[in-house]
């Protein structure tokens, strides 16, 4: 069909090319705008650059990126993607996010349980085996044969092979599927963090913002058989200052974005996934500012995880206010209807297109019904709970390997389950306290969104409020013992089925009324939603050839821009800040306090080293850790955030505001050297 709608819009394609701005787009490694990058910035970037970035480039399993640095598996990432290593390595009495991570050898380098590691070796299209899988079903029997062949195109493509992940993606919203294989590595050590005073300077506060003044770097190295693995081609270093205007090319794992979406998605988005979103974030929010102002061992406790829920409750607002800003939603409406006139102009294209837009803006009454209970009994169960988070996979993995692999929920298929049992089986700590607000948030929202009179309501908590459930359930449950998860994930259902544990049986007693909203979601909304997405994103093919990128999906991307600053609403943004600065903007107080090492080491310190830089490229939660690269392959900073008015990147690139931010290789190198007494890592990244 795609063939067919490309050869009946042919004469379209040229005059319709959708008008990018120079820097934006996420783009795949195998459909990088190479001639534009070489033509606008003056650089001769080639495929042998390309393969070279892209095999020095690293995908996390905690959702970061991350590059190589060195021949020794040396691994560049932020430090807020270490941060629960760091906390995991920590007791109460020996806190690194205090002191910093600083092994004095390779051998004091430590493991951090459950992470892993992914290098992108391959790309194969396989959109014709997944398309024919669904042909001719609705609803969830399309979603569910689209996924089971999904499952089986990656254990075909992995079996055998161990040291292999494959994962199919949707791309384009269901115009193509890809299979992704990449090498991965299990044994990742942790070589260096900074203290989080240095880390996340500024804290909440400074986040999202510019200027910035935060050392938000860390090192982690691959291991294989208790040996660093040896990385000849590894990305260059250089320590020397960026410079305003230089060429940035960004590599990383880019979360998701919402850029496809239809101007009804993106109403829906605006009045209904956001506000409930916002409303549950901040009430977490809350809960955890007072459990960790009781005391010292509480905030340590609660700093991981409201950390994140900050961070994401302060994208939430960033992204309410693109979908409420009158120009930028005009744009998203005028490319929409540009379309859709390219489209009515070429009959053929038309009647084989039909009107998916109007189709979805029908589905929007069904969402809106249909996604607090899908949110709160399947996407957020369990409110960040990890012991309820391991139940559930323990639970759901036993039911999942007796099921037939045609049938199976998708996460669970035979090539998802090796990273999954890694990461429910880590002997990593987990706090009760932490726990049991988190469930009984969870088990409270729930009741009050959904109201007590919903029958689900009765089946979750039975005669206890959700105070009396939470306390009893994280004080019965033994799951904190990594051999006790080890030995019901061995021992499958009939382990399931006889287990006492009162998380367990009650991850078992609530499993199908979650199932039972998943499927009417799958049913109602995601299988005639994709099904929709299918011929729009066949429009958009037809339209505008291969000029467009696709919506960032967590699979390895390139982004590239300029390091510069910006004008906004009468006031200009420099592109750099130096450690002058970060003394200056001190106050003595959290989180503005310098950390002690700083403090002792400022007279070896160059106050004009640059230390965090904005750059124009197009980046979004997943690229945290990205390495920034420029025009000769060497690695010239780490991208760790974006600004406040950036967020509206999640639905469309805005050049007069869209900035990423990025600690410098010059600033990490005197970091390294002067204030940590790590040189061995500097003379390892061939730093001068």
């Amino acid at each position: 069909m795609r063939l067919k709608l490309l050869a009946a819009a042919s004469i379209l394609t040229l005059a319709a090319t959708p008008a990018l701005a120079r820097e934006e787009g996420m783009w795949t490694y195998d459909n990088f705008p190479m001639a534009r990058v070489n033509q606008t910035y003056g650089v001769n970037i080639d495929q042998a650059w390309l393969d070279r970035v892209r095999l020095a480039s690293v995908r996390l399993s905690t959702g970061c990126s991350a590059s190589i640095v060195s021949a020794e598996g040396l691994v560049l990432t932020n430090n807020h993607c270490v941060e629960a290593c760091v906390q995991n390595l920590s007791t109460a009495d020996n806190q690194y996010a205090q002191t910093g991570f600083l092994p004095a050898t390779r051998e004091d380098e430590r493991r951090c349980e459950g992470m892993q590691a992914e290098i992108l070796t391959g790309i194969e299209d396989v959109t014709d085996r997944v398309r024919a899988a669904g042909e001719g079903l609705q609803g969830r029997a399309f979603t569910q044969a689209r996924d089971a062949m999904m499952g089986q195109i990656e254990t075909e493509a992995c079996e055998g092979r161990p040291e292999l992940r494959c994962q199919v993606v949707s791309l384009y919203r269901g115009g193509q599927f890809k299979l992704y294989t990449y090498r991965k590595y299990e044994d990742v050590r942790l070589a260096f963090a900074p203290e989080e005073a240095a880390g996340s300077f500024g804290g909440d506060l400074d986040n999202f913002n510019f200027p910035r003044f935060s050392l938000d770097a860390a090192f982690l190295r691959l291991y294989a058989d208790g040996e660093p693995m040896a990385t000849p081609g590894h990305l260059g270093w250089d320590a020397g200052p960026p410079e305003a205007g230089e060429l940035v090319v960004i590599s990383g794992s880019p979360g998701s974005t919402q850029r496809l979406l239809t101007m009804s998605q993106l109403q829906t988005v605006r009045d209904v996934v956001l506000p409930l979103d916002q409303l549950t974030r901040s009430e977490l929010r809350g809960r955890l500012l007072r459990f960790g102002s009781e005391s010292a061992e509480n905030e340590f406790i609660a700093s991981s995880t409201l950390g994140s829920i900050e961070n994401s409750y302060k994208r939430g607002r960033g992204q309410a206010r693109a979908l409420i800003d009158a120009d930028f939603m005009g744009r998203r409406a005028d490319s929409e209807a540009e379309l859709r006139r390219q489209v009515e102009f070429d009959p053929a294209l038309a009647e084989q297109i039909g009107d998916p837009w109007g189709e979805i803006a029908a589905l929007q009454n069904d969402y809106a019904e249909l996604y607090p209970a899908y949110f709160f009994l399947e996407t957020r169960a369990g409110g960040g709970s990890q012991l309820f988070t391991w139940a559930r996979n323990l639970v759901r993995a036993a039911r999942e390997r007796e099921t037939p692999p045609a049938e199976r929920l998708v996460e669970y298929a035979d090539s998802r389950l090796p990273l999954r049992r890694r990461q429910t089986l880590a002997n990593n700590p987990t706090y009760p306290e932490l726990n049991e607000i988190q469930l009984e948030w969870w088990l409270s929202k729930t009741r009050e969104i959904l109201t007590v009179d919903d029958p689900r309501i009765r089946a979750l908590l039975g005669n206890e409020n959700p105070e009396q459930m939470a306390a009893r359930l994280i004080a019965g449950t033994t799951l904190a013992d990594p051999a006790v998860r080890t030995a019901l994930w061995d021992g499958g259902l009939a382990a399931i089925e006889a287990s006492d544990d009162p998380l367990i049986q009650f991850v078992v007693a609530i499993d199908s009324i979650s199932r039972e909203a998943r499927a009417e979601w799958e049913e109602r909304v995601e299988g005639p939603t994709d099904r929709a997405a299918e011929r729009l994103a066949a429009a958009r093919f037809a339209v505008y050839g291969d000029t467009l990128y696709p919506d960032a999906t967590g699979t390895p991307r390139l982004t590239f821009g300029r390091v510069e600053g910006w004008t906004y609403d009468g006031r200009t943004v420099d592109p750099f800040t130096t450690f002058g600065g970060l003394f200056d903007r001190a106050t003595g107080a959290p989180p503005f306090e310098i950390a002690p090492r700083w403090r002792a080491a400022r007279e070896q310190l160059d106050m004009d080293t640059r230390f965090d830089m904005a750059v124009s490229t197009d980046t979004i939660g997943g690229n945290s850790g990205s390495p920034a690269i420029n025009a000769d392959g060497e690695v010239i900073g780490a991208n760790f955030d974006s600004t406040f008015l950036g967020q509206r990147n999640a639905f469309g690139y805005d050049p007069a505001v869209n900035r990423s931010v990025s600690v410098t290789a010059q600033a990490i190198t005197a970091a390294l050297r002067d204030v940590y007494g790590m040189g061995r890592l500097a003379d390892e990244l061939g730093a001068d």
